[in-house]
């Protein structure tokens, strides 16, 4: 496989939209408000995607460095452990990305000031401290937190103040919905790789609470995306009408795909949001 094909798989293509569904909400929402800037969003979005690749890339490397990515994982293949990138080529990618995130994120922390390059920095530094460092975030089961808080709140919050210059109630209970169904995505993906986890040291809240608490948590954090949605608008009930097959994947057991349906759900409910 050749490095461009290996790196954009490496970028796990069907987890971004846990990036770009809070940009667009809290563009949308932006927009509403009649404060909008394709610029500024524009920016905005390839900001957050890039540290999205950024982090992937990072889990890439940092997984293969410990051993939890192995011959035995059952997920979609993996660019260092299949041999596709090398550590070195695959730390590069890693911090190019990263790079590439700051280079685009320059002009907008001229229109929010000088915390936002805090609030970059410390992006940056989770994507690497969550798979890396002596202590990987990702074995401390922070992981759901953190991908609700930086996916949800953090994401739309700061699209929607870096159009308008302020924050409403109607934006932070935005936030919300698609924090917690990036956090679904992670679930699943913590769901699949639990026996592989479990095996190299690898402690998710899940491997540390057991299969039927993550079963239970990604239903929980469904249940509340779709209640909080509700709140918003009665409309965004519909999507939630797709909802229960993930409950099936969930419920049988059937992890693998499980994880790209989730994400293919909040992709559908954010074109959702979107058109109403």
């Amino acid at each position: 496989m050749n490095k461009a094909k290996a790196l954009f798989f490496a970028a796990r293509p069907k987890t971004l939209p846990a990036s770009l569904s809070p940009v667009f909400l809290g563009g949308k929402i932006a927009h509403l408000s009649g404060s909008f800037s394709p610029l500024i969003f524009s920016l905005t979005l390839l900001f957050a995607l890039f540290i999205q690749i950024g982090a992937n890339y990072a889990n890439d490397y940092f997984d293969f460095c410990k051993g939890v990515d192995t011959s035995a994982r059952t997920g979609p293949k993996r660019a260092v452990q299949q041999g596709w990138l090398s550590p070195g080529q695959m730390w590069h990618a890693t911090l190019f990305a990263f790079a590439l995130a700051l280079l685009f994120a320059t002009p907008l922390m001229w229109q929010a000031g000088l915390w936002s390059l805090a609030v970059a920095l410390l992006c940056i530094l989770l994507g690497i401290l969550y798979p890396g460092g002596p202590k990987p975030l990702g074995s401390l089961a922070l992981g759901e937190l953190l991908v609700f808080f930086f996916f949800g709140p953090v994401a739309l919050l700061g699209t929607y103040f870096l159009q308008t210059g302020h924050l409403t109630s109607t934006a932070c209970l935005a936030s919300l919905p698609p924090g917690l169904l990036s956090s679904c995505i992670l679930i699943a993906n913590n769901l699949r790789d639990f026996t592989t986890d479990m095996t190299s040291g690898k402690k998710t809240l899940i491997v540390r609470l057991g299969l039927p608490f993550g079963r239970h948590l990604f239903t929980l954090s469904l249940v509340s995306a779709f209640f909080f949605s509700l709140l918003l608008s009665p409309l965004l009930a519909i999507p939630f009408l797709l909802a229960p097959p993930l409950l099936f994947l969930l419920y049988s057991s059937r992890y693998l795909p499980l994880l790209p349906a989730t994400a293919l759900f909040l992709s559908l409910y954010t074109l959702f949001f979107l058109g109403i």
